[in-house]
């Protein structure tokens, strides 16, 4: 019988340095843009005249479109034959597609008035979206089979981890270049509309690189793969779906999955507060006196992240396996976050540099070792079901990821309004709620996501039992 799994020399041979490289560029533009889009999306509430509500709501319709088109790109991706493997083609497609999206939907213009720019935003946010799935799927899939090695799956993720990085250490930056009046004198949402193009340019070019460099095989003589052809997949989309979410079945995935969505998802309700509370409560509402401060928490963060926190994290899943490295990573990620209650001080801004190693931490460790932990669950799925599927289970754990972004946008435009937060006037009581909300809410996810792994089971030990099992029942 063929083997289940598309193999690489690369799976017998190791990994090699500019194999990690190339998959780590596609995690840099798979960062940079919503990174930048964290950034950027601010201008809307700030500049642009949205209501809370409407900054939420444009940031969460994207993630149900996302629930409709990450399951069926992650089929599609799974079983395409052709000479180029099953991913590369589709993540040049994407890339180019978001690219030019990304560019279109940031040509606002305050004239334009906030209905018609709400509905253009959203409009081209789709397609951006669109474009980020038909990338970002078959994109990390490819991480998952790149390799069979327990250990090597998290060297490789840690290697893109370490690249995607330099995004959240550049992207806070353009808070500063955006309400600098030497940058942009007109004002912030000039400066989206030229920085947009900026980011655009180069994350397209990254995007693209694993694409063209990382090696896979032909697949146009498979016979295990289903037809994708357009009515085909028209006519078996709710065949797609209960196949995705089949996935939940597997208990360790709904872990994974599960304590994903809870940390990076608590800590996304809060972020887009960082700016709003260096501004308002440390520095009386003037971002021009902010200066570099804003910048500096989310770079200083980032680069605590790619030199201590990833290679720190992944020697510790080495020592003591990736559950308890986890655990212990996010318990220290809550020191960090009660920290920055104490240390954001009026007069004082340099204080919270001293709460940033801990709590990186959290974010820091959580797609090393998760993205890990997936490609260990793909084996399982195979030994269970007969298919390899990581397109899929890649679509179902991001589209959590994305789902929970969109809910935690929304859900972070409600704690806006209920805390009564208005950029023309800004109250202390909504300062000191923003506050309350930055501090306990991610505490909770993570107490919640510790107790969720708590029994994960997918040891080193069961990892090369699966891996043995598999190889019988291939050669079968």
């Amino acid at each position: 019988m063929q083997e289940l799994a598309s193999s690489s020399p690369s799976k017998s041979q190791g990994v090699s340095l500019g194999q990690k490289v190339a998959f780590g560029f596609g995690m840099l533009a798979n960062q940079m843009f919503p990174a930048a889009l964290g950034v950027f999306i601010i201008v809307l509430v700030q500049d642009l005249g949205f209501a809370a509500m409407l900054w939420g709501i444009i940031q969460f319709l994207p993630r149900i479109f996302d629930a409709i088109t990450d399951p069926i790109m992650g089929f599609i991706s799974d079983n395409t034959r052709s000479k180029y493997g099953r991913r590369r083609q589709y993540v040049f497609i994407g890339a180019l597609l978001m690219g030019i999206a990304y560019i279109a939907m940031w040509q606002l213009h305050k004239g334009d008035g906030v209905v018609y720019n709400f509905i253009y935003f959203l409009s081209w946010s789709l397609v951006f979206y669109l474009g980020l799935t038909i990338f970002s799927v078959p994109y990390v899939a490819m991480g998952y089979e790149i390799s069979e090695d327990f250990h090597e799956r998290t060297e490789i993720m840690a290697v893109a981890q370490f690249i995607g990085q330099w995004a959240w250490v550049i992207a806070p930056w353009f808070w500063v270049i955006l309400y600098d009046p030497a940058w942009f004198p007109e004002g912030a949402d000039q400066g989206v509309r030229d920085l947009s193009i900026w980011v655009a340019i180069p994350c397209t070019l990254f995007a693209l690189i694993p694409a063209l460099f990382i090696k896979s095989e032909s697949t146009l003589d498979r016979t295990d793969f289903l037809p994708i052809s357009f009515k085909q997949v028209t006519s078996s989309v709710r065949d797609i779906f209960t196949s995705a979410f089949e996935a939940f079945r597997i208990k360790q995935f709904r872990q994974i999955a599960g304590a994903t969505f809870l940390i990076f998802n608590s800590f996304n309700v809060i972020a887009a507060y960082t700016f709003l509370i260096i501004v308002h409560y440390l520095f009386n509402s003037d971002p021009a006196s902010a200066g570099n401060w804003p910048a500096l928490h989310g770079s200083v963060g980032a680069l605590v992240t790619t030199f201590l926190v990833i290679p720190l994290v992944t020697r510790m899943s080495k020592r003591m396996g990736k559950k308890k490295a986890f655990i212990v990573s996010q318990l220290i990620s809550i020191i960090g976050y009660v920290l920055f209650w104490f240390l954001f001080v009026p007069g004082k801004p340099y204080l919270f540099l001293y709460a940033l190693p801990f709590h990186s931490f959290g974010i820091g460790s959580l797609f090393t070792i998760m993205m890990s932990m997936t490609a260990d669950v793909c084996d399982l799925d195979e030994l269970q079901t007969g298919k390899r599927r990581e397109g899929v289970l890649g679509a179902v754990y991001w589209w959590m990821v994305k789902l929970g972004f969109g809910i935690a946008a929304l859900l972070g435009g409600t704690i806006l309004s209920l805390v009564g937060f208005d950029a023309s006037n800004v109250t202390e009581s909504a300062v000191t709620g923003m506050r309350l909300f930055y501090t306990f809410l991610p505490i909770a996810g993570v107490v919640g996501a510790v107790l969720i792994m708590k029994n994960y089971d997918i040891t080193e030990a069961r990892a090369e039992e699966i891996k043995a099992e598999l190889m019988k029942k291939r050669a079968n």
